[in-house]
């Protein structure tokens, strides 16, 4: 399945209710017009800055032109294209590439973990995980089933371990081994917030010093159907851990798929990868057309250019 076919069956809960909407809206955009549009875009969780936004840059783009439904959706498809760009891959150049994945319990993280690995090693990649999540019970387990399940090496130490020791040692078993991506997991919860942020620093300080030249990511995983919930998570761990991109899971099972184009505009991370469904290639690159695209146009349906 190609990934305009996937995330169009993925965001069909969003679709069904923004589609219907935006052709209710034809003839020139007038102030109403484009309020009610804003007011759908919020409906689809956009938020309302980055709704604004959109609206005005539709406005500017096509002025006093009179629209039907159908030419409504493919400007407006232009214009989130425009917001959403460029895509942006992971940066995997100088081995043993680290991939360090935040974000809070319950997001989907180590399945997330698994399936990225899945993705790489189907591109030839060498993959090695770190089960640095020592807090929470069974998170090694689950790692371990995902690394038995993708063919990649892991290591592990007993639950409650320093998660920076992990670190280190899946940083030394990387290089010794010659693995081309180190991806390592960490914990979504602690006693507070400072010390969850203190340890990912602590983690970010031993890759800097384990492996200065490798190409790093950190990679924030959210659950789509938080919404704006999940745009407050991303504005937190930005601002402590230096997130690189953004990998959204759980886009098929929200009405609030909007909440793509608010990560992007509000906080200008790149969403790197999307995750619709329950099985391990599940999770593919993002593409802004596509996404826009399917956001926008049935299945089938074939929006001219």
């Amino acid at each position: 399945m190609g990934f305009l076919d996937f995330l169009t069956r993925g965001l069909k809960k969003t679709r069904s209710n923004l589609v219907v909407q935006v052709d209710g809206i034809s003839g020139k955009l007038t102030p109403e017009a484009l309020e009610e549009l804003e007011e759908i875009l919020i409906l689809a969780d956009v938020g309302v800055r980055t709704a604004g936004r959109v609206c005005s840059d539709l406005a500017a783009r096509v002025g006093r032109r009179s629209l039907g439904p159908g030419e409504l959706r493919r400007e407006l498809r232009e214009v989130l294209v425009e917001l959403l760009s460029p895509d942006q891959g992971l940066e995997l150049e100088n081995k043993p590439a680290i991939i360090l994945m935040v974000g809070v319990n319950g997001v989907g993280k180590t399945t997330t973990i698994g399936k990225l690995a899945n993705h790489l090693m189907q591109q030839g990649r060498t993959v090695l995980l770190g089960a640095a999540d020592t807090f929470r019970a069974a998170a090694a387990e689950q790692l371990t089933v995902w690394a038995e399940r993708c063919g990649a090496q892991i290591i592990c130490h007993q639950e409650g371990a320093d998660p920076a020791a992990v670190v280190f040692d899946s940083i030394s078993a990387g290089k010794a081994r010659g693995v081309d991506v180190i991806i390592c997991d960490t914990a979504g919860r602690l006693h507070n917030k400072k010390n969850l942020m203190d340890e990912l620093a602590k983690m970010d300080r031993v890759i800097t010093r384990e492996a200065p030249d490798s190409s790093r990511e950190v990679l924030l995983v959210l659950d789509a159907t938080t919404g704006q919930n999940g745009l407050n998570q991303a504005r937190e761990f930005a601002a402590a851990c230096g997130v690189t991109g953004v990998v959204l899971t759980k886009l098929d099972g929200t009405a609030k798929g909007g909440v793509v184009v608010g990560i992007r505009d509000q906080l200008g991370l790149p969403i790197k990868f999307v995750g619709v469904g329950e099985q391990v290639d599940d999770l593919r690159p993002f593409s802004a057309r596509d996404y826009a695209t399917a956001l926008l146009f049935e299945e089938g349906e074939e929006p001219e250019e």
